[in-house]
């Protein structure tokens, strides 16, 4: 996909709240255009809701008179704000993050985060007062749903998991970090779809692991959950192998680091996928191994493109992929399958006639180098599906007709419309696949700009994308919403020198809340550009 296809040092705000003995109004000021209201709008105002005991001495007493409403501030925005009459919520002195007794394990990891970023204490398992912050789960809800509600001086954050729990700590923060305080009320928020996130190509360019922690952080305070590492192509390979040490370049990702992102993306439910993309685009892997590079009816090298008709080829990748499936608990692994270039030639069986005969041999008479290749990921797959994997490849990894089908289990990641035989996203949904937008159109961040690149704008995606754009700028029939689980910012180094770390962190910054926002929640949203980018810049 290097011909065509391509954190964020920015790290977690430090939020600084004001200190104040009580509960106190915020005098009520029109918004600017910059900073206007936030995505949902209230409802009609409730009722306060009767107050409740308060517990330790010297209780924080909240105002009877009335604060100005609105939905807390954040991104992506909140779906669902009822607002109620009431003074509202500042922290104060005594404010603690407090977890109910029966959740005191589940949650410690969210209270504890949470206090540590407001600068206030934290109780493992204490009953709430007055001025706290309260978590607990309260399962039956949606996944990663969480209710939000600002009542009687206190602020009670509860969710359907431990991620819906930490989804609404993250609108506390922004939240204070925007406006100060949060109004009265309830919010109810759940999101749109069930993958969103980020994919970085650390196998053209070193990350540094400190820089991939800090997209980390990031990505958790924008609710964004999946984090690709594609650390295996042509120019490098980027994390140390214990089974084939030879294949790892010299500027590469330790396990130990591996280990500690992993860790830090779990706290903040964060799934970190592996890619070792194939049967393409193993170049730095035959860098060691040339003996397995395929090689056309000539005798030619094919830069990338390892021999498939060569048993060695599919142990060496086997090891690898068994290796890191243990390396990286999570539930999925990205198979690649893009590009192989034995399939980008005008008669692929007369270019490679060693391919050509393999898969007679092996599918029948009627089998073309093609059904070797789907093949080929189909044995992949069947390598770490044992592991329990999930698995995933590109979309020009699963081609049209042929003797061999691709696993009807695998999720297509659709990222463009210009590789040879290109299929429409219909073909695959009208199959009953589920995809991942990777729209190379909108979301493609290719350093250095190659192949009429342009880095994506967090205004392009904000305003004329959504997840249903797969392929171009059109989208597709809106009775397959639900077969489409996401979308993907994809982050490649084609031309690796051409920015810094910091350069792509400042670059992706709007494009990644935007992204957010849209796969949050899908549709329109309630703030114009100006007002998104002005929150942007208010929440951190």
């Amino acid at each position: 996909m290097s011909q065509f296809r391509g954190p964020l040092a920015i790290a977690a705000v430090s939020l600084t709240v004001p200190l104040i003995a009580t509960v106190t109004q915020s005098s009520p000021s029109a918004p600017s255009a910059s900073s206007a209201t936030p995505a949902a709008s209230p409802k009609p105002a409730a009722p306060a809701a009767p107050a409740t005991s308060a517990a330790p001495s010297k209780p924080v007493k909240p105002s009877a008179k009335p604060g100005p409403t609105k939905a807390p501030s954040a991104i992506p925005a909140v779906q669902d704000y009822d607002a109620a009459s009431g003074p509202g919520w500042k922290p104060q002195r005594s404010t603690r993050v407090v977890v109910a007794p029966d959740n005191s394990r589940a949650l410690a990891d969210e209270g504890k985060l949470l206090a540590q970023e407001l600068k206030r204490g934290f109780s493992a398992a204490g009953s709430g007062r007055a001025g706290d912050i309260e978590l607990a789960l309260k399962p039956g809800g949606a996944p990663e749903s969480y209710t939000l509600t600002v009542r009687d001086g206190r602020v009670r954050v509860t969710g359907a998991d431990e991620a819906g729990v930490f989804y609404g700590t993250r609108t506390v923060k922004q939240a204070l970090a925007a406006d100060g305080r949060l109004s009265e009320g309830v919010v109810r928020d759940k999101p749109a779809k069930p993958q969103r996130g980020v994919m970085l190509d650390t196998a053209r360019k070193h990350f540094s692991a400190d820089w991939i922690e800090d997209t980390v952080r990031e990505m958790g305070d924008l609710k964004l959950n999946q984090l690709g590492l594609h650390f295996s192509d042509d120019q490098g390979f980027r994390i140390a192998s214990d089974s084939h040490p030879e294949v790892v370049s010299q500027q590469h990702l330790t396990k130990a680091e591996v280990r500690r992102i992993v860790k830090l993306a779990e706290s903040r439910h964060i799934t970190v996928i592996p890619e070792i993309d194939s049967p393409g685009h193993l170049g730095a892997v035959m860098d060691a191994h040339p003996e397995l590079q395929l090689r056309d009816a000539q005798g030619v090298p094919t830069r990338g493109a390892v021999d498939i008709a060569n048993p060695d080829s599919a142990r060496i990748v086997d090891d690898l992929l068994s290796e890191y499936a243990g390396l990286f608990p999570g539930r999925y692994v990205h198979l690649g399958g893009d590009e192989y270039q034995a399939l980008t030639k005008r008669n692929p069986e007369a270019s490679y006639p060693g391919l050509a005969r393999e898969a007679v041999r092996k599918y029948g008479p009627n089998a073309k180098i093609q059904d070797l290749a789907t093949g080929w990921l189909n044995d992949r797959a069947a390598t770490l599906r044992p592991r329990g994997k999930s698995l995933k490849a590109w979309n020009d990894g699963l081609h049209a007709g042929g003797v061999v089908k691709a696993d009807q289990d695998r999720e297509v990641e659709y990222w463009t419309g210009k590789e040879i035989g290109a299929r429409e996203p219909q073909e695959y949904l009208s199959e009953g696949r589920k995809l991942v937008n990777a729209n190379d159109e909108y979301l493609y961040y290719v350093l250095g700009e190659p192949n009429t690149f342009t880095y994506p704008t967090g205004r392009r995606i904000y305003e004329s994308w959504t997840p249903l754009v797969l392929r171009g700028t059109t989208p597709v029939p809106a009775r397959y919403a639900d077969q489409i689980l996401g979308g993907r910012l994809a982050i490649w180094c084609d031309l690796s020198n051409a920015q810094t770390q910091e350069q792509v962190a400042r670059g992706i910054h709007l494009p990644m809340r935007a992204l957010a926002q849209k796969t949050w929640d899908s549709g329109k949203p309630a703030l114009d550009w100006e007002g998104f980018k002005a929150l942007a810049g208010r929440t951190g």
